[in-house]
Order: C-alpha cells, then sequence, then structure tokens
C-alpha cells in the first residue's frame, strides 16, 4: 500500500506542478482562447489557482520525502481533493461533462492518497 500511496502522490504531484507552471507561465489570453474555462475568471484567480496547484504537488511529495512534517502529505492531498471538487462543479456548471472524468480522477487519486496517509500507512 505504502508503494501505491508513493506512485499516486509522485504522478499527481508532477501533474500539479506542471499544470501550476502553465497558469503561471501562458499568457493569459492564450490560456484561455484553448482551454474555455479561464474566460470565467479573472487573470489573477487563474494565476492564484496555479500557485495553488504549484503548492498542493509540492506537498504531495516533499514532506514525505523529507521527513519533515510528514502530516502535510494527506492535508495537501485533501485541500486538492477539495480543489478539484470545486474543478467539477466549475464543469457541471458549464456542461464539460467529457472533461469531467478527468477531474473525477484527480479527486479519487487525491482522496485515495489522504485516505491512505491518515489512517491505513502514515509516514
Amino acid at each position: 500500500m505504502n508503494i501505491a500511496l508513493w506512485i499516486v502522490a509522485g504522478l499527481f504531484g508532477v501533474a500539479y506542478v506542471a499544470g501550476g507552471i502553465v497558469k503561471l507561465t501562458m499568457p493569459y489570453e492564450k490560456y484561455a482562447a484553448k482551454l474555455g474555462w479561464p474566460a470565467d475568471f479573472t487573470p489573477g484567480n487563474v494565476r492564484f489557482m496555479g500557485v495553488l496547484e504549484i503548492l498542493g504537488g509540492v506537498g504531495l511529495v516533499l514532506p514525505g520525502l523529507a521527513n519533515v512534517l510528514p502530516i502535510l502529505v494527506p492535508i495537501a492531498a485533501s485541500c486538492m481533493a477539495l480543489y478539484m471538487a470545486g474543478a467539477i462543479t466549475e464543469r457541471f456548471r458549464r456542461g464539460e461533462y467529457k472533461e469531467l472524468l478527468g477531474d473525477l480522477l484527480f479527486l479519487a487519486a487525491m482522496v485515495f492518497v489522504a485516505w491512505g496517509r491518515f489512517g491505513i500507512e502514515p509516514f
């Protein structure tokens, strides 16, 4: 179980960091034209989402690797699960049901990591 938790946290941590970097570095107009949903948010909100994704992605892996405050791993996973719940709400609101599946996968993965690290395989 520990290996599965590390794999999921590592893969999704990298995905969150990559997504956050894209949100921070890509010009807002280009990003909004490419995806559509950013048009519902201000450029500052999209940048803030990028910062949250980077912090969440790093929080999924770094505390466990460094063995410094490893309790932050399930806390980061719980926070990212809440973040994904917000993304799912936005998908429903916009009627983007195909994209919703990816968000549900991310939500399930974060619930798995939080559940596993809080109870079954704490560090």
